[in-house]
């Protein structure tokens, strides 16, 4: 791709993370991914280079294991010429959210990373002309822990998205808390699957987000508050799953073509489109723990109705939500258990500040870095190689629970079908369609500390303002009925 050769003016700004800040072309599927760094903190070009080589290195040597070739897109690192990036940063600038504005874009090293568009199809170019539709779910936590670590016992019980929503409202971060759980989308029960995604429809807050030729259609921008529209929406859809336009407009078609959406989804989420398994891992058991949430609202609904049981039909193993689950309970310990091993690996770092390098904190993520990631022991020698698996573990599980998963979907004509291509059925449509994943980075190894005073805090508010309350309506509910009991005595 010669991007020197590219007006600046026909790319656009695409979105931003923490330490990165992304631009796509108008026309062609690729994007750039610029670092970003605080103002009067910038890194050397060196620095810049050595960063962005290990984001491409750890998804090409160890994310690539776990999730599969067709899901995992590493990109390429490319030198741009500094005026055209210059340009480029100028352009996008007012474009920018204002909270994000706190990190200047790199314009000085000259390097990026070249990436494919995401919200395009990856699968088949030749399909390109036709309308895309694409869909970016960010699922978080599918498990609940199943460590012995873990000090409260609310934590075997409530996942912590559900319990984490309420502190976020609380906070001011979300109007209200989502009726969303994990759980239910990974149970691999398309009863629970579909409540889980309506229930994303309905409080997408930045957990799913709805592009149609790349462009940004459904959900909200960064932390920007976004209004629930299902009509338009489905005006947006329409042409997708009703191609003929037989269908009646108003609130019926509305929840018709919603339902056509979410069917879609799942059927994406649960195929198989990458034979590749994961390397030579083995495994964590999925069964580990119970497979459903306290605090979802489709478990409460059933114990309104009086059923107990939570049907969870479990995922097939070759799909993006068995690998990205498999991924994620490589967090075997929980941060309550893995903090102590953490600790044990700063105090020799505290010690031997020159083995820093040697243990592979900082990277080169290669093959040898993945390898002592197949350890799933969980007995601890009091080693520090043992607390290092432990720690490289749980920044891989911490990864993953924050990726997002994009579903390109496009028109198929039936004599385009064939075994070579995943194709998903509507009532009135058929769809092609590619399944990848993004929001690879590695997280970082000083995160960790973040990470065990955020559980605590998120389960401390919990019960003391959640599970307090519920607990007040119950022992209510029980003095009604004693109240109300009729006692008959034998004459």
């Amino acid at each position: 791709m010669e991007v020197e050769k590219m007006d600046e003016n026909e790319w656009k700004y695409h979105g931003e993370g923490n330490q990165s800040l992304v631009v796509s072309h108008c026309q062609r599927c690729v994007v750039l991914r610029f670092l970003k760094s605080p103002p009067n903190q910038n890194k050397t070009s060196e620095e810049i280079l050595h960063h962005l080589q290990n984001i491409v290195d750890f998804g090409k040597h160890v994310m690539k294991q776990f999730f599969g070739e067709n899901y995992v897109h590493h990109g390429e690192i490319i030198q741009l010429p500094l005026d055209f990036v210059r340009q480029l940063c100028l352009k996008i600038q007012p474009e920018r959210p204002e909270s994000r504005c706190d990190k200047d874009m790199d314009t000085l090293s000259g390097y990026a990373m070249c990436l494919p568009n995401l919200t395009r199809l990856q699968t088949y170019r030749f399909v390109e002309h036709r309308p895309i539709l694409c869909i970016e779910i960010k699922p978080k936590c599918g498990f609940i822990p199943f460590s012995s670590h873990v000090s409260q016992e609310i934590k075997h019980k409530v996942c912590r998205y559900c319990m984490h929503q309420h502190l976020k409202v609380a906070n001011g971060k979300w109007k209200r808390p989502s009726k969303y759980c994990p759980l239910d989308l990974f149970s691999g029960n398309k009863q629970r699957m579909h409540f889980a995604l309506k229930s994303l429809l309905q409080e997408a807050q930045n957990n799913l987000k709805i592009f149609k030729n790349g462009e940004l259609i459904y959900g909200c921008k960064d932390d920007q508050d976004f209004a629930c529209d299902w009509n338009e929406l489905a005006r947006h859809l329409k042409p997708f799953f009703f191609p003929s336009n037989g269908l009646v407009s108003g609130p019926h078609c509305t929840r018709t073509i919603v339902k056509e959406l979410i069917h879609v989804i799942t059927m994406a989420l649960l195929s198989s489109t990458d034979a590749c398994r994961a390397g030579d891992m083995k495994t964590v058991p999925i069964s580990q723990g119970r497979s459903y949430c306290e605090a979802s609202a489709f478990n409460k609904e059933l114990v309104r109705n009086g059923k107990h049981k939570l049907e969870s039909s479990g995922l097939p193993r070759g799909c993006i939500l068995y690998k990205t689950l498999q991924a994620q309970m490589l967090d075997m310990l929980d941060i309550e258990g893995l903090y102590p091993l953490y600790s044990r690996v700063e105090q020799y770092l505290e010690e031997f500040p020159e083995e820093r390098s040697t243990l592979q904190i900082d990277g080169p993520y290669n093959e040898a870095f993945y390898e002592k990631l197949l350890d799933l022991s969980t007995e601890d020698d009091g080693t520090v190689a043992f607390a290092l698996t432990k720690v490289q573990q749980y920044r891989i599980a911490m990864t993953a629970k924050d990726c997002s998963i994009m579903i390109a979907l496009s028109p198929c004509l039936q004599d385009e079908c064939s075994e070579q291509r995943p194709v998903v059925l509507t009532s009135k449509s058929r769809f092609t369609f590619s399944v990848s994943v993004l929001d690879l980075d590695l997280k970082l190894y000083e995160s960790i500390p973040h990470q065990y005073k955020l559980d605590g805090k998120i389960v401390n508010y919990y019960l003391k303002n959640v599970q307090a309350k519920d607990n007040a309506v119950m022992s209510n509910r029980f003095k009604e009925n004693e109240d109300c009991t009729l006692v008959l005595h034998k004459v």
